[in-house]
């Protein structure tokens, strides 16, 4: 792979995996385009890797508390409210697991068709749209609540909800959907406010994020020696602007919400099907 094409999948793995229009998508869009050849899975492992770095590095103070709860916790004690968000987050990953383990990798590529791609991306821009106005019924989260402990953001997330968000998180093994869009919308129609709905997304993607990763060095681990440099490369790309990625999202969700994510997938999903049928 030359520099460029590392480029341009590196960041558009950053930009699509945090924002919620589809990271899959986007990237299968990307190689039809372009016709470039489907990159294979370790070169896909190296930019979630580079991907969970960021996510787990700009929430690191996060991170370090749930796992340091969650190893202090003692069968038969009261769960404070990190560890409960803790549970909260292993439960909803559940889900996931489970229907990626169902659908494998032969049923996840027929899933990567531009027409599906372009019908989720409409259907859950709607929907995202939709919760984004809902969630404006809900009180904001204050500065020194989006500054402090997770668990004490998250006291009024009940367990019942967790796991329907992580239901909702399943649903993105489609392609087109959005892995952070599918959360954020069931975290707003569960009563979240925006920020609290990014953050939470944010917390749950890695669990997810680790356990796609380790499967896929499973799967791979005979050919990972091949193209290492590449993957290497993709890997500190989509790290490093992961990181920024994250910080300018957050901004944006407190200031105006998502709506303009929602409008974009729309308008893309529309342009995406125009392409195939009229234009291909």
């Amino acid at each position: 792979m030359d520099f460029v094409h590392i480029l341009i999948l590196a960041l558009l793995q950053a930009l699509t995996e945090f924002l919620p229009i589809s990271s899959s998508g986007h990237l299968v869009l990307a190689s039809e385009l372009f016709g470039w050849e489907y990159q294979g899975l370790s070169f896909d492992l190296a930019l979630h890797f580079g991907t969970l770095l960021a996510v787990m590095l700009y929430f690191r103070r996060d991170v370090w508390e749930l796992v340091r709860e969650t190893l202090a916790w003692r069968p038969g004690q009261r769960l404070s409210p990190t560890q409960r968000l803790a549970f909260g987050i292993a439960l909803a990953t559940i889900p996931a697991g489970l229907v990626g383990l169902a659908l494998g990798d032969a049923g996840a590529m027929l899933l990567r068709h531009p027409v599906t791609i372009a019908l989720n991306l409409i259907v859950f821009g709607v929907l995202l749209w939709l919760a984004d106005r809902y969630s404006r019924r809900h009180p904001p989260a204050t500065q020194a609540q989006l500054e402090g402990p997770a668990g004490e953001l998250f006291t009024g997330l009940s367990m019942r909800r967790a796991v329907l968000i992580g239901c909702a998180q399943a649903l993105a093994l489609m392609p087109g959907v959005s892995r952070s869009g599918a959360t954020m919308t069931a975290g707003m129609f569960l009563g979240l406010d925006r920020a609290r709905a990014a953050r939470y997304s944010f917390l749950l993607s890695i669990p997810v994020m680790v356990l796609a990763t380790a499967h896929a060095v499973w799967q791979t681990r005979h050919a990972l020696d091949d193209g290492i440099g590449d993957m290497l490369l993709g890997a500190a790309i989509a790290a490093l602007a992961g990181l920024f990625v994250i910080h300018f999202f957050l901004g944006v969700i407190r200031r105006i919400g998502t709506a303009p994510f929602a409008i974009y997938r729309v308008l893309l999903g529309v342009a995406v099907l125009a392409w195939y049928f009229l234009l291909r």
